[in-house]
């Protein structure tokens, strides 16, 4: 029986590396959110995510809670040669700001589809100049997973990729179909 290989932690690292060398003002509170819209837009259009992140509905937003605790606790040896994390002090009452991401390493496309790419890309285009305040205003959006999730559980609960599909624009033009096609060919080529 052959295993599909889905690269799932080189999707993450990489995701990550991409964000913070395309985006401005990349900190774990914006970099959260763009794997939130990479992992849920993708989930949307194929009904499987990116990097294989679950996320929880904190009070500020869908927060990966893995990779929180990770960057929090004890990052792991890939996650340290991929990015550096530094904390920044504000100087007028010495309380920390948002985390700032520096990448250690250059991004590898050869994990992504090109539609993850596209999805990537996209993203940064959208919100490379969103601060974090403004990335966390847009999370909390009426029709998003977060707030379905913040209303129908409570905080701190697991959010259900299914809700994407709730929103009332789930459009499936020809393009869309063509691509899942392509990807379905290109995972079975790769399969034998």
């Amino acid at each position: 029986m052959t295993m599909l290989i889905t690269h799932e932690r080189e999707k993450l690292l990489n995701a990550i590396v991409y964000f913070v060398a395309n985006t401005k003002y990349c900190g774990t509170t914006k970099l959260f959110k763009l794997l939130n819209f990479l992992d849920f837009e993708h989930y949307k259009q194929t009904g499987r995510s990116v990097t294989g992140l679950d996320y929880s509905a904190w009070d500020y937003g869908p927060v990966p809670t893995d990779l929180f605790f990770e960057i929090k606790d004890d990052p792991k040896s890939d996650l340290v040669s991929t990015v550096s994390f530094e904390e920044r002090i504000k100087e007028e009452n010495d309380s920390k700001r948002p985390t700032k991401i520096r990448a250690r390493q250059k991004f590898e496309s050869k994990y992504f589809t090109k539609r993850e790419l596209k999805i990537l890309e996209c993203l940064a285009y959208i919100y490379i100049d969103a601060t974090a305040d403004e990335m966390t205003r847009i999370s909390h959006a009426n029709d998003l997973p977060w707030k379905k999730t913040i209303t129908a559980k409570g905080k701190k609960q697991c959010i259900d990729y299914c809700l994407v599909l709730e929103e009332k624009k789930l459009p499936r033009p020809k393009e869309v179909i063509e691509d899942l096609n392509s990807e379905y060919e290109e995972t079975k080529a790769l399969l034998q």
